[in-house]
């Protein structure tokens, strides 16, 4: 019987999650506000009855009740932080919300079928963050002078990444934490705060210049500790708000070739470097060494097909590392290629989210912030997937909000909500300009009445 119900499961979640991802992009397509309401709750409903479904088959086929214990957790953190948004943040984006409980879930799914305790902590470290990152919106919204920090985040960030060089141990081939605690994560944000202070009024020579060796010392301390997935994402968001802020096309082309040539000179001077290289090319001639990690992955992909074996039917724990980098690999092999395709619309969905409200937004900082702070996601997720299906070289970055990890997943958390308070200070412009059209409209119409009474008068 258990095993009916694991079958019959693995096709219910899976039809939750395509309507969910359809429920993503239709909602941009609907104008009226009753409507947007009623698809927003009905995201909420599937995710309830994903959850239900997916810890109801892990509790069956392990007998654990810590199992039922964590889904109550999980689900009165669900429930708490989609009450108060709504209570403290009138317009915030739902949408944004939805996406984030919906990735979240399909992390603590996959963490609990992998081990109760890792997705527990994982639970305790992402309800600590959002208790944060619930005043978040209104610092962003309250504190002016954030623009005008421009060397105080170059000097935080620097100092944090030259102390993890100095001082962390290497694990995995690179000096990644400090303490417990991977600062790369946090600098993401104050990288990009740096860099949006920097261009916001105006992107000439000099200013390219200094923008250019501050993210230049940025990337090179992290080159330097062998974190080079983190460089890669430092690079990335550099980039294209350079790009963004001076319209240069000579600009982004110099940058692509100096990240070809970085690449190249990486791979001379790394020995992981050449050994990620090599088991990209050919995984299976090094499959007892560097390849076996890649070749795990792309087995547990295959053997999961469209539609997946079902939850616990898998064996995802041959895979070195899958809680963390390779929980993409997981997913695909126990919920099925459909699932993950699902699973990446929702990411760009999420990342188109975030372009859309920094087009609308008026100011040049708050610009700048939302499209650095949307490049790093997408980039994030890109070298997450593409090294788990060997669509690129391994670069041992985790899957923002599923893949376990507390400074990532406090990190992208911090992301989102600096995002909500950049969607809530666009509609306070939109509210600001519809304000100003009204009263322009009532000027006008007051001297027509005007210009009418005193024409009568002179007629007269």
């Amino acid at each position: 019987m258990i095993n009916v119900i694991v079958e019959l499961s693995k096709y219910v979640i899976l039809t939750l999650m395509v309507i969910y991802t359809f429920h993503c992009f239709y909602l941009v397509k609907q104008q009226s506000e009753e409507e947007r309401n009623e698809s927003l709750r009905q995201q909420l409903m599937l995710i309830f009855f994903m959850d239900f479904t997916a810890f109801l088959v892990i509790y069956l086929k392990t007998d654990k009740f810590q199992v039922v214990i964590f889904y109550i957790e999980m689900m009165a953190f669900f429930a708490g932080i989609q009450i108060l948004y709504r209570l403290l943040y009138k317009k915030a984006s739902i949408l944004l919300l939805n996406n984030m409980c919906m990735l979240l879930s399909v992390g603590f799914i996959m963490l609990c079928r992998l081990d109760v305790s890792t997705a527990t902590r994982q639970l305790v470290i992402v309800a600590g963050v959002n208790v944060v990152a619930l005043v978040v919106p209104v610092l962003i919204r309250k504190m002016k002078f954030l623009k005008d920090l421009t060397w105080v985040y170059a000097g935080i960030g620097i100092v944090l990444l030259a102390a993890v060089l100095v001082l962390a141990s290497t694990s995995y081939g690179a000096k990644l934490s400090l303490l417990g605690i991977q600062p790369s994560e946090a600098i993401k944000i104050t990288f990009v705060f740096f860099m949006a202070a920097l261009l916001r009024n105006g992107a000439d020579f000099k200013t390219v210049v200094q923008a250019t060796v501050v993210a230049g010392i940025h990337v090179g301390i992290l080159v330097l500790s062998r974190d080079l997935g983190s460089a890669v994402i430092f690079f990335a968001a550099y980039l294209v708000m350079v790009y963004v802020a001076t319209r240069n096309v000579g600009y982004l082309g110099l940058g692509l070739g100096a990240g070809a040539l970085g690449s190249v000179v990486a791979y001379h001077l790394f020995g992981h470097v050449r050994q990620r290289v090599s088991a990209w090319k050919d995984p299976m001639a090094v499959y007892q060494n560097e390849g076996y990690q890649i070749v795990q992955s792309l087995f547990a992909i295959g053997t999961g097909g469209w539609f997946g074996m079902g939850l616990c039917q898998g064996s995802p724990e041959k895979i070195p590392v899958v809680k963390n980098d390779f929980i993409f690999s997981a997913i695909c092999e126990e919920l099925g290629g459909i699932f993950a395709v699902c699973l990446i619309l929702v990411c760009m969905n999420f990342f188109l989210m975030i372009v859309n409200i920094a087009l609308k937004i008026k100011k040049p900082f708050y610009k700048l912030i939302a499209l650095g702070l949307g490049t790093e996601y997408a980039f994030q997720v890109f070298l997450t997937i593409g090294g788990a299906t060997k669509f690129i070289p391994m670069t041992g970055v985790t899957l923002p909000l599923v893949s376990y990890g507390g400074s990532s997943v406090a990190s992208t958390v911090l992301m989102l909500a600096i995002i909500q308070g950049l969607y809530i200070l666009r509609e306070d412009e939109d509210e600001e300009i519809e304000r100003y059209r009204r009263k322009e409209a009532a000027q006008r119409v007051k001297r027509a009445s005007e210009a009418q009474g005193s024409g009568d008068f002179q007629e007269f």
